[in-house]
């Protein structure tokens, strides 16, 4: 049953299909970003151990544990999935949260094969704790309940945005402070990586406001049906 709004609420209400679309564009800005970042600045992309080796990191844990992550967490509030059988929508939406944790995966095991190969220390960083704190957390959210999954699912969500955005600062601190513009002076490559920063940031608090907009939840989403 649709719910009744007060009419001053009803003049704020947004549609969520144009949202929705918008928030897609926005999503694959983010991808296209980092991509173009390590593409453009640091030399694309390989598997051999090189420092192309890490560029899979960032491009793999943006795409994974954010863009992916967030369609996955909003499947819920498309309104094609209130009515009818859920258990395609079910599908839907563990196949795209195990597509973001195998994306995930691959982007650790990239950054630490890189480490490996070079010598350098694995997990001393504040970046470093919170992300695999993250893709842990990740791991074990399919044995949660709702409410509490909801929950956990906006939570890994903001913790992966500010891995991204802690990983984003870090690497540039590395990477301009030998032989090219300092990072105070904002060369091109800083003003490209913070607004890639600033993307992501803005994809990630749209898509918890979304999920936390009561008007956009399916309607029998406090039911026991819905919480088994």
């Amino acid at each position: 049953i649709p719910r009744r709004l007060h009419p001053r609420a009803e003049m704020l209400e947004l549609p969520f299909l144009p949202f929705c679309f918008l928030l897609s564009i926005l999503g694959l800005l983010c991808v296209a970003f980092v991509a173009t970042w390590f593409q453009h600045w640091h030399g694309g992309f390989s598997w051999d151990g090189s420092n192309q080796t890490f560029n899979w990191h960032p491009v793999l844990m943006v795409t994974g544990l954010v863009v992916t992550y967030g369609a996955a967490a909003l499947v819920y509030r498309l309104p094609y999935t209130w009515r009818g059988p859920k258990l395609p929508w079910k599908v839907l939406h563990g196949s795209l949260a195990l597509l973001a944790f195998g994306l995930a995966v691959l982007g650790l095991v990239a950054v630490f094969r890189f480490h490996n190969v070079h010598g350098t220390a694995n997990m001393y960083s504040l970046h470093s704790w919170v992300g695999l704190a993250t893709v842990l957390l990740f791991s074990c959210q399919r044995a949660l309940y709702n409410p509490i999954h909801v929950f956990f699912g906006s939570t890994i969500l903001m913790l992966s945005v500010v891995s991204c955005v802690s990983g984003i600062n870090e690497k540039l601190f590395f990477s301009l402070k030998n032989g090219t513009t300092d990072y105070k002076l904002l060369p091109a490559e800083a003003v490209f990586a913070n607004s890639l920063g600033l993307l992501i940031l803005l994809f990630g608090v749209l898509v918890v406001g979304a999920l936390a907009r009561p008007s956009w939840k399916r309607p029998d989403a406090q039911s026991l049906d819905s919480s088994q």
